[in-house]
Order: C-alpha cells, then sequence, then structure tokens
C-alpha cells in the first residue's frame, strides 16, 4: 500500500505520529510551508517530523499547484489523507488515489459540516460529540464515512482544551482506522442527507464581544474563540484594543453602572458590568498599553 499525507496543523501531526507508531506505511508527506502559515490557527511544520523519521517531504503554498500534482501523479498512492486543511482539494487531486482520499472533520459528520467547527461547538453548547473520518468528494464534507471517535466538551473549556480532547480522539481514531485499511476490512457509510447542517465562515471580526448580550454568552466567546485562534476583543474608551483570553462571570451583587463599564481593578483580575452579571477578566492583551480605569467603559 501506498499512500500521501497532507497537512498543516496539529491534527495533521498526530496523525502522522500514529502512522509512525504503527509502521504504516506513510510514502510522502505534504506539509504547508512556514511562511505561509500567519493565519493558519495552530499551525504544526510536519515535515520537521517527517523529516526525523526519514519520510520524503515538500513544503507547499497551495496544494493545487501544477507540481504538487504531477508528484502525487508519480507516487500513485492507494490512499491520500487530508487532515487539518483548510484549503479545498479539488478534482485533479481527488481522483488519483485508487482507493480514495480521506479527509477529517471535528464533528459528528453529517452534523455541523463546514467552518469554524471547535469554535462554532462550544458557542452552541455542545457537549458530547464526535469526530469523523470520511472519504472526500466533490461537496462540503460530505463523502461517506470511515470512522467517527467521541469526545466531550465542558462548559468550562477553553479552545485549547477542547484542541487536546480533539487531538486524543483523533489518535484514537487513527489507531482503530489503519488496521482497517490494510487488511481490507473498512466499510464506508453513506451520510444521511437529511440529517445535515451546517457551519458558515467566521472571521476574526466575529470574536468582537457585543456588551449587551448575556454575560454567560460573551464568557462562552471568550472561551470558543482564545488561544490557538485570535480571541475575543473590545475597544477601551472607544479605541484602543483589548484581547480576552481568559475570564468567567460572577453574579453582581455590588455595582450599578453601564454594560461594558470597568467596576472593579485588582492585581489578578478586572471586573466589568455586564446586564445580568459581572465578566471577571483573569486573562487579557493591551495592544496599545494604555491605563486602564475603573469606571471607563469597554465598546
Amino acid at each position: 500500500m501506498k499512500t500521501i499525507l497532507i497537512g498543516s496543523v496539529i491534527s495533521s501531526e498526530v496523525v502522522l505520529q500514529e502512522m509512525i507508531r504503527a509502521s504504516f506505511p506513510v510514502n510522502f508527506v505534504f506539509s504547508l510551508d512556514e511562511q505561509y502559515s500567519e493565519n493558519v490557527s495552530g499551525y504544526r511544520p510536519i515535515h520537521e517530523l517527517a523529516q526525523k523519521y526519514h519520510i520524503p517531504y515538500k513544503k507547499f503554498k497551495k496544494i493545487e499547484d501544477r507540481e504538487n500534482i504531477e508528484i502525487i501523479k508519480r507516487l500513485e498512492p492507494d490512499y491520500i489523507f487530508v487532515v487539518g486543511l483548510s484549503q479545498l482539494v479539488k478534482k485533479d487531486i481527488l481522483h488519483i488515489a485508487s482507493k480514495g482520499v480521506i479527509g477529517f472533520h471535528p464533528t459528528p459528520l453529517p452534523k455541523f459540516r463546514g467552518r469554524a467547527a471547535m469554535v462554532w461547538q462550544v458557542l452552541l453548547g455542545v457537549h458530547d460529540t464526535k469526530c469523523t473520518m470520511f472519504l472526500l468528494d466533490e461537496g462540503m464534507d460530505s463523502g461517506d464515512i470511515l470512522i467517527q471517535e467521541p469526545y466531550t466538551i465542558e462548559d468550562t473549556d477553553y479552545a485549547c482544551d477542547v484542541e487536546k480532547k480533539l487531538c486524543e480522539a483523533i489518535g484514537r481514531m487513527t489507531q482503530k482506522l489503519l488496521p482497517q485499511l490494510l487488511n481490507g476490512s473498512i466499510k464506508p457509510q453513506k451520510q444521511k442527507e437529511e440529517e445535515a447542517t451546517y457551519l458558515l465562515k467566521r472571521t476574526p471580526e466575529d470574536g468582537r464581544i457585543d456588551w449587551t448580550e448575556p454575560v454567560e454568552k460573551i464568557q462562552r466567546l471568550i472561551r470558543a474563540v482564545s488561544k490557538p485562534y485570535p480571541g475575543a476583543f473590545t475597544t477601551y474608551d472607544g479605541k484602543h484594543k483589548i484581547i480576552i483570553w481568559k475570564a468567567d462571570y460572577i453574579e453582581n451583587k455590588r455595582y450599578y453602572g453601564i454594560n461594558g463599564q470597568i467596576a472593579n481593578i485588582t492585581k489578578d483580575y478586572l471586573d466589568i458590568v455586564c446586564q445580568d452579571g459581572l465578566l471577571r477578566v483573569y486573562e487579557y492583551e493591551n495592544i496599545d498599553c494604555v491605563k486602564i480605569l475603573v469606571g471607563h467603559k469597554f465598546k
């Protein structure tokens, strides 16, 4: 069997690690070049792992470039794994692998197809969920399912916690999948289109805090887009950007103020008035290094 792995983030690294651990035949690795990784959350230079284990690799900018396609054709792979890649893989590559192109998605397909799936699941309050490996087709996360693995998102989890749990689930799932690919026992299952739901694209601007929202919803946004994502943000006195990385919410029995107004500052936290409680901020990034004062407002 011949296989290729294409990837750019921590999930790609986990799958490659499991392939190496299982002595699975991975013949070539395509790794997103560092110089094009600035806007890739959770980027991993998986070519370094390939190099360590003497696996041939190539760094790329766009996987659909003709040079990359020609390399893939010459390798004549049975399977191509595309894991953790935000670029669309089109039919030029989809039709090369003799047995199929295997993709990964961090949701229980056909539910939650689409973009920013880890962020959306936190925002939607999802608890019991699954990740999926499936055969890529020309649709959006619509190919036949190969395997799914459960994991749990708690109400206290930040993005980095969800990422850790997801990576553990990917590892377990890959360990189960690889032997089935080798012995030919895998049985793809068609997705039920009538059960499909879709997650739409998110941008960094969607991390802007709306101080008129309930405090629990504001804290959920902070958890969802915290590191390795760009973070939830606001502006101090209407012009200085502040990114909030870690916060909790508590009952407000003491302060009367306007939504977004700073009620209290200590060396460990600052409290912000919200419509139904206080947002207690433990970690934030003051982009312009301005002095933050009680009574001033975030907008």
